[in-house]
């Protein structure tokens, strides 16, 4: 048997390992540090986004690095004039605690990284994106996931930004029209990871409990009685 057929089984650490770096990943935005991402652990990162799966295997991302101050500073500036009107979306009541939190860190972070999705990749006909046309981008948001463990495992911090006008930072960044930023995100070393997500610590939202999202055969079904549930009800709080 070739070393590409052998089935690879993972010890009960590394398993535990897995797990661990999914519990404790944290969205960043203003414990970044100067400090560069050596090259071999970029490398690491970037590596494990480019093995996620895709539909197809069409693979449609590209990863921008994003170093220039000046840029970046066109960036920001895309952000604050979106996020001035975000403020204005929400009740007046959820307005100061919505300024007072910080949403990026483009200007903190040694390093911004854009996600894209080719949506031309692969030709007119992909296989498996025939009927639903979004799975390039849902393929490209896994790729996403990958690259964000791997850095937590890394011990590099991630923020995702998401709040500005998408054709502005395209026109800044020069992104074709076919081609879509799925992700923007701010990277770098930290001072810390959060023990909770920062909007759950602050009391801008809480965490669903999981029994309440599982439905059975039909939309809205609920089982409180199945086994799985109550597994799941008697298992500790993350």
């Amino acid at each position: 048997m070739s070393a590409e057929d052998q089935t690879v089984n993972f010890t009960h650490d590394e398993r535990e390992a897995l797990y661990k770096t999914i519990f404790n990943r944290r969205d960043v935005r203003g414990e970044f540090k100067p400090d560069p991402i050596p090259d071999e652990v970029l490398a690491r990162i970037l590596k494990a986004a480019h093995h996620a799966p895709s539909v197809g295997f069409m693979q449609p991302w590209n990863f921008m690095l994003v170093r220039s101050k000046t840029v970046r500073q066109q960036v920001q500036e895309a952000f604050t004039d979106a996020n001035n009107e975000a403020m204005e979306m929400f009740p007046d009541n959820k307005k100061p605690l919505y300024q007072s939190l910080k949403l990026e860190g483009i200007l903190d972070s040694p390093l911004n990284l854009v996600v894209t999705c080719d949506r031309q990749r692969g030709g007119p006909v992909v296989l498996g994106r025939t009927h639903i046309k979004s799975m390039d981008l849902n393929s490209t948001v896994c790729a996403v996931q990958n690259l964000w463990l791997a850095a937590r495992a890394e011990n590099v911090g991630i923020g995702w930004v998401s709040i500005f006008d998408q054709d502005r930072v395209k026109a800044i960044l020069g992104i074709p029209e076919h081609v879509v930023p799925v992700a923007y995100l701010c990277m770098g070393y930290v001072s810390e990871f959060k023990v909770k997500p920062e909007l759950e610590s602050k009391g801008w939202r809480e965490r669903l409990p999981l029994e309440d999202l599982i439905y059975f055969d039909q939309w809205q079904q609920q089982n409180r009685d199945d086994s799985l549930i109550k597994v799941i009800s008697d298992q500790p709080e993350v």
